[in-house]
C-alpha cells in the first residue's frame, strides 16, 4: 500500500515556532490596546447554527459559508425526488444544520441576545479567534484566518466611532505599520442611491462599488447595469464615486447633491462629527473620507471603516462599521453597535514583507546552559530556577552531548547567550557567559548574569 503524502486543505497553513512567536507579537499587541481602552474578552464556538449565519452577509457571504454535514445518516428520511432535486439550498438545509463561523460579529450579536441579562450596557468586548470562508485562496486571502474584533454595543454615540479610530491608530502604531484609515457612512451611500433614482438597489450598488479598487470604474459600471440599475442612474452615480480631493470639497459637493435626501444629509452630518473629533485628536496615521468605501456586508447601517497599509500592496487589513439592529434578527431590537476587525494574517504578511518584526521577538529562549554532566546538571537546574524567577527565558540542554552539538543547537534556535557551568565555574562561583553573536565571553556571578540577561 502506497504511503499517503501528508497535506493540508487549500487556504489553510501550518505555523512554525518562529511564525507563532511573530503571530503572538501581533495578537499580544492588539490585545494590549483593546484592554487599555476598557474592552473585555469573550469567545464563541467555532460552529454556529446555520439559521444564525445564513442571510446576514448577503448573497455572496451565504455562498462562502462552510457547512457541516449532520452526523449519522444525514440522508435518512429524504425522498428520492428531494435527493435528486437541483435546488442546492433546499438540499443543503436537509443535510446540514450547522456551519463554521464566517466572522465574529454575527456570533457576537447572537451572544449579546442570549446573555443580555448578564451584560452591562454599553458592552465593550474583544474577541480573537479564527473564522472560515470558502473563498478562492490567493495572496492575502485564506480559507481559515484569525480575526481580532473589538465592538461596543448598546450605545448609538458617535464617540464610539471616534474611539475605534483611536484603537486602530494605536494598534498600527504599536506594531509599526503605516496605514490609511478610510471612513464613509452607509447613510451617505443610501442617500446616493435615492438621489440617482435607485433606492431599492442599495445592496447592488454597495456590492459593486466595494469592488472598485479590484476591477476599476468601467467594470463597476458594467456590473451595476447587469444588476438592473438603469444607464441613466449609473451615469448620475459616476461623478460621485469618482469624487476625489480634499474632505471639504467632498462635503460641498454632497451637500448640494443631497438636497432631496434626508438620509444622505444625516449620514453626512454623522461623518462630519466623527471627522471633526479626529482632526482635534490628530492621530499618528492618516485618515480620509472616501465616498467609494462601501463594505459589502448587509448589516452595516452607519459609519464604516477600512484600513490599508501604505507601504505594501495588499487588500484591507482592518475594517468594520456601525450596525443598528443586528441583534433585532435574534429578537432584541434597537441595540445599536459598532466595531472593527483586525486581520491578523494580513498584518503578519505586511510585517513579513516589510521585514518589520522586532528583533527581540525572534526567539523565546535567551540563555542556554551547556550540559557537562550529572553533577553540573544539578547546579544548572538550581541556577535556572533563579533565572526564570527573574523573568528570563532559559533552558538546559537535555543531554550530555558534545559541546559543538550544543552550540549548534543554540545557533539554530537563535539563542543569544550560552552559559558554561563546568566543575571549575561551579567551584569559583563564576559562570562563563558567551555572547553567540560577538563571541565575547565573560566570567560572572549568577546575580551578574541575571542582571545582563534582564537588560
Amino acid at each position: 500500500m502506497a504511503v499517503q503524502k501528508p497535506s493540508i486543505p487549500k487556504g489553510t497553513r501550518d505555523f512554525s515556532s518562529t511564525e507563532m512567536v511573530r503571530r503572538n507579537f501581533i495578537f499580544d499587541s492588539i490585545r494590549e490596546v483593546f484592554k487599555i481602552f476598557g474592552y473585555l474578552p469573550i469567545e464563541t464556538p467555532a460552529m454556529e447554527n446555520l439559521s444564525t449565519l445564513m442571510g446576514k452577509y448577503g448573497e455572496e457571504g451565504d455562498r462562502l459559508l462552510f457547512k457541516i454535514l449532520n452526523s449519522g445518516d444525514y440522508l435518512d428520511g429524504m425522498q428520492d425526488k428531494e435527493i435528486k432535486m437541483q435546488d442546492l439550498n433546499t438540499f443543503t438545509h436537509h443535510i446540514a444544520e450547522k456551519g463554521l463561523r464566517y466572522d465574529l460579529t454575527v456570533p457576537f450579536a447572537r451572544f449579546v441576545v442570549q446573555h443580555q441579562n448578564e451584560l452591562v450596557f454599553p458592552f465593550k468586548r474583544y474577541q480573537i479567534q479564527p473564522v472560515w470562508r470558502a473563498d478562492r485562496p490567493q495572496k492575502g486571502r485564506y480559507r481559515e484566518f484569525f480575526q481580532c474584533d473589538v465592538d461596543v454595543i448598546g450605545s448609538p454615540s458617535l464617540l464610539n466611532e471616534v474611539e475605534l479610530v483611536q484603537i486602530i491608530d494605536a494598534v498600527f502604531s504599536k506594531v509599526g505599520v503605516n496605514v490609511l484609515i478610510r471612513l464613509n457612512n452607509r447613510k451617505i451611500l443610501a442617500g446616493i442611491a435615492e438621489c440617482i433614482g435607485a433606492p431599492e438597489k442599495l445592496t447592488d450598488i454597495t456590492v459593486a462599488i466595494d469592488k472598485l479598487d479590484k476591477i476599476g470604474l468601467e467594470k463597476v459600471n458594467e456590473e451595476l447595469i447587469q444588476r438592473g440599475i438603469s444607464p441613466d442612474s449609473v451615469a448620475r452615480l459616476r461623478p460621485i464615486i469618482g469624487l476625489e480631493g480634499k474632505i471639504k470639497t467632498k462635503f460641498d459637493v454632497l451637500n448640494t447633491f443631497f438636497e432631496g435626501s434626508e438620509t444622505g444629509r444625516k449620514g453626512l452630518e454623522e461623518m462630519r462629527t466623527v471627522l471633526e473629533h479626529l482632526k482635534n485628536l490628530a492621530p499618528k496615521n492618516k485618515f480620509d473620507f472616501d465616498i467609494r468605501l462601501a463594505r459589502g456586508l448587509n448589516y452595516y447601517t452607519g459609519t464604516i471603516f477600512e484600513v490599508k497599509a501604505l507601504d505594501v500592496e495588499l487588500g484591507s487589513i482592518c475594517g468594520g462599521g456601525r450596525y443598528d439592529d443586528l441583534t433585532g434578527i435574534f429578537g432584541l431590537p434597537n441595540m445599536s453597535g459598532v466595531g472593527v476587525s483586525f486581520g491578523a494574517d494580513r498584518i503578519y504578511d505586511v510585517l513579513n514583507e516589510l521585514q518589520a518584526f522586532p528583533e527581540t521577538i525572534r526567539t523565546t529562549t535567551k540563555l542556554l546552559f551547556v550540559n557537562f554532566g550529572t553533577e553540573e546538571e544539578k547546579f544548572c537546574l538550581s541556577a535556572l530556577s533563579s533565572i526564570r524567577s527573574a523573568g528570563v527565558a532559559a533552558e538546559l540542554y537535555p543531554e550530555q552531548a558534545k559541546l559543538k552539538k550544543q552550540m549548534e543547537y543554540a545557533n539554530r534556535k537563535g539563542i543569544p547567550y550560552v552559559v558554561l557551568a563546568g566543575k571549575d565555574e561551579i567551584a569559583t562561583g563564576k559562570l562563563t557567559l558567551k555572547n553567540m553573536l560577538s563571541g565575547e565571553q565573560n566570567s560572572l556571578t549568577l546575580n551578574e548574569l541575571i542582571k545582563i540577561a534582564t537588560n
